[in-house]
């Protein structure tokens, strides 16, 4: 049999980044891949004249070379910062919410957005000021526990970062209304509650402050070739290291010796792969469920006691029109019906009025994205329950068209634009679409949901202890980061340096 360092399971994001870092410490490494080509969302495809962004809205923590974000810094200690092509975005995004009449765009960076807090509330500027202070400080004691690897000094922590223990046990609606800032404001900085899945009663400040500062404050990218530009980046820089992807290549099972530990891994057409280590870039309920014989009893309660996050819902429309004939004038829109996310949260556990969703017009960051006077939209809502599993056969095609003009519909009527009749293209993915093509339990595109009890800080102080089988490690979206395009290429570095670490011990 062939024998590897590491195999990675899955080139999703979390699984190219690890095999990345694996390799760049001079360690075999094998990505085994059922389809046939990388990125799994990462990716793209083509519908007559148009090329379609699979998942991607926008990309945080990239900055710029002369002031990286966390990610470019990733990106480059990997070797794949200069194969990708950056457009970085002007706005944030254009807000429109029914019930409280809302209708404003807020720009990125950190005194764009003060002044425009500033037009929301007399006093707005004030507000926005000493959420970014504070969100700022957020930051810098989470950048202090992760390199203290789990050990703060207790003093540094009450001298420099008392906000961020004041703060540690809230919920976003919790921190918000001790904070008493007026409901406008609130909802401008609850607005971008559907990028991590959980209601504000259930999200942890801590993770949401954090994102929040990075959007405003380092602005957000996309790449110019879609995320599959990131994937191919990726998957070049692997094979330039010498590791292989084995592509239409599906994992089947994880062996494990007489101990319990992984020995190897086993593809769909018998063959097996000498290893003493796997990095998961898949879910759990299928690394426990589908890929090893002996379950053991903790991996089974840890994974049943984890919510699973939103389940998607995606319409691409490629247009005959142009943008600004359109009168579409904005990169992302979020179209709500009310702003409080609790309502709309519970709305999303039912197929019918979609309460919040997120549309991007590409053509808005990148005018050559489609043939000239075309544009690029895709539109995206999340239902939080497996709620598709109930739709009979025959009245699926029936059912997800039915929502999708519902959303067409609803986007119209808030921005006042016409875009029906300028339909040339259109394809539309639901939650069964999702799990088809990436095998995410019940379609899930976020994971594990981030909860208060089980959000960032949480899953990070306890990822030894998560762990279940000694060589086998879980990265990507469903790793100690939660979801999200840059959280799951740091869960996937992180677990390859811990797996590295574990190589070393060995070695030792």
């Amino acid at each position: 049999m062939e024998q590897y360092d590491v195999v990675v399971i899955g080139a999703g994001n979390g699984g190219l980044a690890a095999a990345c870092k694996i390799l760049s410490e001079n360690r075999s490494c094998l990505v085994c891949e059922k389809h046939n080509i990388p990125g799994g969302f990462a990716t793209s495809f083509v519908r007559g004249r148009f090329e379609f962004e699979a998942s991607l809205h926008e990309f945080n923590g990239i900055g710029t070379s002369e002031e990286p974000g966390s990610s470019r810094i990733l990106f480059e200690e990997l070797g794949v910062a200069d194969k990708i092509e950056w457009i970085h975005l002007k706005d944030a995004y254009h807000l429109i919410s029914e019930k409280e009449g809302y209708d404003f765009v807020m720009p990125f960076g950190e005194e764009a957005f003060i002044k425009a807090n500033k037009k929301l509330h007399p006093e707005g500027d004030k507000y926005a000021r000493d959420f970014l202070a504070l969100a700022k400080q957020i930051r810098e004691a989470m950048e202090y526990l992760s390199a203290s690897k789990g050990r703060p000094d207790p003093q540094v922590m009450m001298e420099k970062y008392p906000d961020y223990l004041a703060c540690s046990s809230y919920s976003v609606n919790e921190a918000f209304e001790a904070l008493g800032y007026p409901k406008i404001i609130v909802d401008n900085l609850n607005t971008y509650w559907c990028y991590l899945g959980a209601d504000g009663n259930s999200l942890s400040f801590l993770h949401y402050a954090n994102m929040i500062y990075s959007y405003f404050v380092k602005g957000a990218v996309i790449p110019k070739y879609r995320s599959h530009e990131l994937s191919l980046a990726f998957e070049q820089r692997i094979h330039e290291l010498g590791g292989d992807i084995w592509f239409n290549s599906e994992v089947t099972k994880i062996l494990t010796d007489d101990e319990g530990k992984v020995c190897g891994i086993q593809l769909k057409d018998g063959r097996k792969i000498k290893t003493r280590h796997v990095i998961a870039d898949i879910s759990p309920h299928v690394v426990y469920g589908k890929l090893l014989d002996k379950v053991p009893a903790k991996a089974r309660k840890l994974t049943n006691f984890r919510k699973l996050g939103g389940r998607g819902f995606t319409v691409y429309l490629g247009l005959n029109r142009s943008a600004e004939e359109l009168g579409l004038h904005d990169h992302n829109y979020f179209i709500y019906d009310t702003c409080d996310n609790v309502a709309q949260y519970e709305s999303m556990k039912k197929i019918g009025n979609t309460a919040a969703q997120a549309t991007v017009c590409l053509n808005n960051a990148d005018p050559d994205c489609s043939p000239e006077g075309t544009c690029i939209m895709y539109m995206t809502t999340l239902f939080m329950d497996d709620i598709w599993s109930e739709v009979k056969e025959e009245d699926y095609f029936k059912t997800k068209n039915l929502v999708a003009e519902k959303m067409i519909e609803r986007f119209e009527k808030a921005t006042g634009t016409k875009i029906k009749e300028a339909i040339e293209e259109i394809a539309i993915a639901t939650p069964v679409t999702y799990a088809r093509y990436c095998g995410q339990p019940q379609g899930t595109v976020y994971g594990y949901e981030s909860q208060y009890y089980d959000g960032l800080m949480n899953r990070i102080q306890m990822v030894e202890e998560d762990r279940c089988v000694e060589g086998l490690r879980i990265g990507g979206g469903y790793g100690e980061r939660l979801l999200g395009y840059p959280s799951s290429y740091k869960s996937g570095a992180n677990e390859a340096k811990r797996t590295l670490a574990d190589l070393g011990k060995e070695v030792a």
